[in-house]
């Protein structure tokens, strides 16, 4: 069992290894995001925008990993590259150094985790700050992450679930399950923790939401050695128990050492989706085949010859997936967009304060 001091060196020599992918043509993607409330988290807030955006288009919010930044997470996860060629907004809250040093975003910090407080607050004025600005369908916000930003992705579908229609955890970890780093540590290795009867109500008690709640996917290697695979089943359970769903799946799939179980609710609607990778380490499973949302391989950044951007995509509706045999639609969405080729322009975020300022009172965000 590695030690905490061993777990830190690997995650800042994968943090060295990182910079070599080219950061410079990441960061000339992402426009930083100003004036969106208090945030009382003090994070950064870096946004890209498709050229000719469509009113009433989808956002993804994306958060990176520890030791990464949000230009390095989106050049190796493909992500601008697809919204590019699938017409939808995307926003990359970044944690800065004087928060956390691995630049983790602090998933297990009460202060940070907490509806209406810390990092989760301001990730939340970031995202209703893109959706005054760029007309955003509020019925089509979605988060997603890696590892710290997987479990951050947890903390915000916990408690602002009324914002997402939909979430996907990559490597991450149950909301709730520590309140302090040697406890977060003890749950990435998957020692003890709540059993899911107590996961399922830390959600229900994250807000006063009482449903309907969001579709979550899940993605874990079974090789993960920094976050162990039994924490996405936690993830899965958690939410089994808060959608009320049977232990056991609608549908299960192999194929290529890709195993997929799927939770649809009495209507035929795919509620949950777990997603397993045999053999695969602790990182976002990607195909670089050139292909928009296909990835770059690199530090976390793992070929395995499955394209989960593109499969989380077409989970939320955003793209009609039709190389990943295995991506299924998470929420049938009538608007969702057919994918056409991919283009590489670039866009400045608008800076529309007053819109911005207006909906961030309306929302209760700012003063």
């Amino acid at each position: 069992m590695r030690s905490l001091s061993d777990t830190v060196m690997r995650m800042t020599a994968f943090r060295d290894a990182a910079a070599a992918i080219g950061t410079r043509e990441g960061s000339e993607r992402l426009t930083q995001l100003t004036g969106f409330g208090g945030n009382p988290g003090a994070l950064r807030a870096l946004a890209y925008v498709p050229e000719h955006l469509p009113k009433g288009a989808p956002l993804v919010v994306v958060l990176h990993g520890c030791t990464q930044s949000a230009a390095e997470y989106d050049l190796g996860s493909g992500w601008s590259a697809l919204a590019d060629a699938a017409g939808f907004a995307l926003l990359f809250p970044e944690q800065v150094r004087t928060n956390n040093f691995n630049l983790c975003f602090n998933w297990f910090e009460p202060g940070d985790t907490r509806r209406g407080r810390g990092e989760a607050a301001s990730i939340r004025q970031m995202t209703e700050a893109m959706i005054a600005a760029h007309g955003i369908d509020r019925r089509r916000v979605f988060v997603t992450g890696l590892s710290a930003g997987g479990a951050m992705a947890s903390v915000m579908l916990a408690t602002y679930p009324e914002v997402f229609a939909g979430g996907a955890v990559i490597a991450g970890l149950p909301f709730g399950v520590a309140t302090s780093v040697p406890e977060a540590f003890d749950a990435m290795r998957g020692h003890g923790g709540p059993d899911p009867a107590a996961l399922a109500t830390a959600i229900r008690k994250a807000s006063p939401h009482k449903g309907p709640w969001p579709s979550v996917s899940v993605w874990h290697g079974s090789a993960d050695h920094t976050v162990n695979a039994s924490n996405g089943e936690a993830v899965l359970a958690q939410w089994r128990g808060v959608h009320g769903l049977d232990a056991d799946p609608s549908h299960t799939e192999t194929e290529g050492g890709h195993t997929r179980r799927t939770w649809r609710d009495a209507k035929g609607r795919a509620l949950l989706e777990h997603n397993l990778v045999a053999g695969m380490g602790h990182g976002v499973p990607l195909k670089p085949d050139g292909s928009a949302g296909g990835g770059v391989s690199g530090a976390y950044m793992l070929d395995v010859g499955l394209a989960s951007t593109r499969a989380i995509a077409a989970g939320w509706g955003l793209i009609h997936e039709v190389e990943v045999p295995l991506a299924t639609q998470l929420a049938e969405e009538p608007g969702a967009i057919r994918l056409p080729p991919a283009h590489t322009a670039l866009s400045k975020v608008s800076a529309i304060g007053t819109v911005i300022e207006d909906a961030l009172r309306k929302a209760g965000l700012m003063k």
